[in-house]
């Protein structure tokens, strides 16, 4: 395998596309906006970026994002699109994460010779597989510690986001712990606020996880939100395994790739990677960084789950962008020598028991965390039974039931099916 880093780009440019591919490739390694006698050729030849291949595609009347007024008269051919393959040495900058993206989405985004540039997928030298260590748990090391062995993880996410107190968070949870839940997770916005700070939902909330494995034999997973600063994360996260908990999430855009890496190294429980702030890189096609270049940088950071929206979701994410970044995280980084690095995808975002059918056609599999709020909370029958309709809404897709079959003999799913549709 070779020891150079390979990026994929989208791009639209009024220049030149072979002249404008290699101002990106000179600003992202060795060059800058003149030749320099500094950087000679070999200089070039060792460090310098290379043009791996250009794939022409259309040919456009108008630019996808804002151009300088004084470059219009250079468009007066249009804008060429393309899709532009990069590589760099890794001597460079080495098997480093930050330095990586630095390197790959950095100021290229902002070179007026492009009116549209995105990061679309990378490969990896194994040196990035020896530097980091991944996940930890994966989806084998969730289904241990969740004691859930076969189909999806049902889970859900506290609400409302915020205002709740801890004692009133821990009675929901109780009622969610009786209804068989799998997973419960606090919500991106919910992490160490004065209004119910992180330690005191760790006091309210694990004892009834911890008494309710004592009954049943199986630990409700609970996902702790202890997004924060370095020190205060450490702090949280002792604080959770110290009380039985067997998960921690954090917001992975907020604290950074040095931020997830740094609690990966120190983490004894499963990592949970919330994605909040993702539109900022996915919305536009034009610009910002696919899913598929995106996730592979939070896998080797360590985390063990991701989000990755859900079917006919609340947002604005299609439902092949969906599946595709579900797929991914299933998808080996590295060859049969190396750890695979794969995660648990999550889905969520206004789902319920009427998406599972498309959901499990579409990916083939159960490997996931399926976190349904208002499709458990709001079932008429109460939280139990969107808990079961779920339930029964996975066990007829892996049968290959049609969800209308498989509700007339299960009024849960019936219900809920009526209910969401």
């Amino acid at each position: 395998m070779s020891d150079r880093i390979h990026a994929h780009y989208f791009v639209e440019t009024p220049y030149d596309l072979e002249h404008a591919t290699q101002v990106m490739a000179g600003e992202q390694s060795s060059g800058t906006f003149t030749r320099l006698a500094s950087e000679t050729d070999a200089l070039r030849e060792a460090h310098g970026a290379r043009v791996e291949s250009i794939q022409h595609l259309e040919v456009v009347d108008h630019p996808s994002l804002p151009l300088r007024a004084d470059l219009a008269p250079t468009a007066r051919h249009g804008y060429q699109r393309a899709l532009v393959e990069l590589s760099w040495s890794l001597v460079n900058f080495g098997p480093s994460l930050p330095n990586l993206v630095s390197t790959v989405a950095g100021n290229l985004f902002e070179l007026k010779e492009f009116s549209g540039l995105r990061l679309l997928d990378l490969e990896l030298p194994p040196a990035f597989a020896d530097a980091y260590p991944g996940p930890r748990f994966g989806t084998a090391g969730t289904r241990r510690l969740s004691g859930v062995g076969q189909g999806p993880l049902i889970g859900t996410i506290v609400k409302p986001s915020v205002g709740l107190t801890p004692a009133q968070t821990a009675e929901m949870v109780c009622q969610l712990l009786d209804g068989g839940i799998d997973f419960i997770k606090d919500d991106e916005l919910q992490a160490n606020g004065p209004h119910s700070p992180l330690k005191a939902r760790v006091d309210a909330i694990m004892p009834l996880v911890n008494a309710h494995a004592e009954r049943t034999g199986k630990k409700v997973m609970y996902a702790f939100n202890i997004s924060g600063d370095i020190d205060e994360m450490r702090e949280h996260h002792d604080y959770v395994v110290a009380a039985g908990g067997t998960c921690v999430m954090v917001a992975i855009n907020s604290i950074g790739l040095a931020g997830v890496t740094h609690l990966r190294r120190h983490c004894q429980v499963a990592l949970h990677g919330h994605r909040a702030g993702w539109g900022l890189y996915s919305r536009s096609p034009h610009i910002g960084i696919g899913f598929a270049a995106y996730h592979k940088l939070w896998r080797l950071a360590g985390v063990d789950h991701i989000h990755v929206n859900g079917l006919r979701n609340k947002f604005s994410e299609a439902d092949d962008s969906v599946i595709a970044s579900a797929r991914a995280c299933q998808v080996p980084l590295f060859g049969a020598s190396a750890p695979d690095y794969t995660v648990m995808p999550v889905f969520s975002s206004g789902q319920s028991a009427t998406q599972v059918a498309d959901t499990h056609a579409a990916l083939g599999n159960s490997d996931l965390i399926y976190c349904c709020g208002g499709g458990i909370m709001a079932h008429p029958g109460g939280i139990a039974d969107g808990v079961a309709s779920l339930r029964q809404a996975w066990e007829a897709a892996a049968a290959g039931i049609a969800p209308e079959v498989y509700s007339r003999d299960h009024i849960e799913l019936a219900q809920a099916m009526e209910t969401f549709r």
